[in-house]
């Protein structure tokens, strides 16, 4: 397990999409019994989220952890809490299904944490305006573009156009991870060249084996 985590309460999604009612208090009163045990395993607990699903409920729970979250964790998360709510019924007496995640890459960058988990990604991000209560601030906030290249709890260095700049959380707005698609053309495009440098090495030493006793 990833035991180098660092815990904070996790973001509440309520039923159905509202925000308020019954369904954020469901979701905020299931965190509060399930966000210990996903600590034990040392991970965060990210997100709560309950929906309709026919007759039945459907419990969507969001881990997270440094190094990220194995299939093989996932399972184990899914066994604790599985146990955990039978053992306090907390869902009820109505039947429901538990479906545990990781967070995909179009979970918003909010947390210090996030943004350490990051590093080495292409983000955007607003910038926040220097006085929020200036009644003349531009409708739209500027934003930024640039690659992590460290973080911790107060800010996040980023190079942008190759400048190193570093930010406190506060001047920034939720960050948003971009897929790279030419990156990754071009790793495969390395592991292509690598797989055909090694089959010419290949063949030039079966070459020198074939020729040598020839000469004798």
């Amino acid at each position: 397990m990833h035991g180098s985590s660092r815990h904070s309460a996790p973001r509440l999604a309520p039923a159905g999409g509202r925000g308020t009612g019954r369904g954020a208090a469901d979701s905020e009163r299931l965190a509060t019994a399930l966000e210990p045990a996903v600590a034990a395993m040392g991970m965060d607990l990210e997100s709560v989220r309950i929906t309709s699903a026919g007759r039945r409920r459907l419990l969507r729970i969001v881990v997270d952890a440094d190094g990220g979250v194995s299939l093989d964790d996932i399972a184990e998360v899914s066994r604790e809490l599985s146990a955990e709510l039978d053992a306090s019924a907390a869902m009820g007496e109505a039947p429901y299904t538990l479906e545990v995640s990781s967070p995909g890459v179009d979970r918003p960058l909010t947390e210090p944490r996030h943004w350490r988990r990051a590093v080495g990604r292409l983000v955007t991000a607003p910038l926040t305006p220097a006085n929020p209560s200036e009644t003349d601030a531009p409708a739209l906030s500027p934003s930024i573009e640039g690659r992590i290249t460290g973080a911790d709890e107060h800010w996040v260095r980023i190079d942008v156009d190759g400048e190193s700049r570093q930010y406190g959380y506060d001047a920034l707005g939720p960050g948003k991870i971009k897929i790279e698609f030419a990156r990754l053309d071009a790793i495969a495009a390395d592991d292509a060249g690598d797989g055909a440098n090694e089959d010419a090495g290949d063949g030039a030493d079966e070459g020198a084996d074939e020729e040598e006793p020839d000469g004798h």
